[in-house]
């Protein structure tokens, strides 16, 4: 089971668009699109909020992405009248590339909170004692390599997604060019194009193991060879 999300837009086209787009990044996530009014008009639809977080929700819970004000409020008052809102999380993140990050990070066994914190590009409160509680006297394994993109089209987004699952598998923390190697929105906002040498670092427990299979990932050309 993975997190499930759900994609609220005045627009039935334009959820339903958001979804096709971020089921390209994580085909096994489970992405409800929840647009336009009843009648197909422009707006939005409380029983479609319904339906679409009880489609979504395969037991990890459902974070909810949506485009304007009103759409956020029709999701709302779904919530309220959800069988377990606390297992129902509103995103404040732009609809498309929170979509994205969220998928992302639910196919790779992401938590709700670590979802939704993925979804508005931020590090959840949990993760933060980790760092704090570490041995300051024992230095945590490290590992660094760079690597030579030689994708057509850099890091774009799939290849970006597939680093991303990749970096979310180890016990370690990962960087790519000094920024957050599990954050997908990070690693697309670097616009690394072919020819530029990445440098990857990691820290922690199983920093090695982590380099070590993102070399073997940029071997593969990051899933597209």
């Amino acid at each position: 089971m993975t997190v499930g999300l759900v994609i609220v837009s005045h627009s039935a086209r334009i959820a339903e668009g958001v979804v096709e787009l971020a089921a390209q990044m994580a085909a096994a996530v489970e992405i409800a699109p929840a647009g336009g009014t009843d009648g197909g008009g422009i707006g939005t639809s409380f029983d479609k909020v319904q339906a679409a977080l009880t489609a979504a929700d395969s037991g990890d819970g459902v974070v909810v992405l949506c485009d304007l004000g009103s759409a956020v409020l029709t999701a709302e008052t779904a919530l309220d009248f959800a069988d377990d809102p606390e297992r129902i999380r509103i995103a404040d993140a732009p609809i498309v590339e929170g979509a994205v990050a969220a998928a992302v990070a639910a196919a790779s066994g992401a938590s709700l909170e670590q979802v939704l914190a993925a979804a508005q590009d931020q590090a959840p409160a949990a993760a933060q004692p980790a760092t704090e509680q570490q041995d300051l006297s024992a230095p945590a394994p490290s590992a660094v390599a760079e690597i030579e993109l030689a994708n057509q089209h850099g890091l774009h987004a799939r290849p970006a997604a597939e680093l991303v699952r990749t970096a979310s598998g180890f016990d370690a923390q990962v960087t790519v060019n000094g920024v957050d190697a599990k954050s997908m929105l990070r690693v697309l906002a670097l616009g690394l194009d072919r020819g530029t040498v990445a440098r990857f670092e990691a820290t922690g427990a199983q920093a090695t193991e982590a380099i070590a299979a993102i070399e073997l990932l940029a071997a593969d050309g990051f899933g597209e060879s």
